[in-house]
């Protein structure tokens, strides 16, 4: 199988994004500090997806 490089990066940082957004998305009191790690984990998802797709279009032939 052929996996081009970039796109499981990308694909993982659309499933940690996702699932995290989620958890963003569910009211907590504002002494909580869940909201807190969900928005730091939506940012490391967005970083994948970004990273990711960089290496796709570099590496496109």
């Amino acid at each position: 199988m052929d996996i081009k490089e970039g796109l499981i990066p990308t694909v993982l940082g659309a499933a940690v994004t996702t699932a995290s957004a989620a958890v963003t998305a569910t009211k907590y009191r504002k002494t909580d500090i869940a909201p807190m790690i969900a928005a730091g984990v939506v940012g490391f998802g967005l970083a994948h997806i970004v990273l990711g797709s960089i290496d796709l279009v570099e590496h496109r032939k």
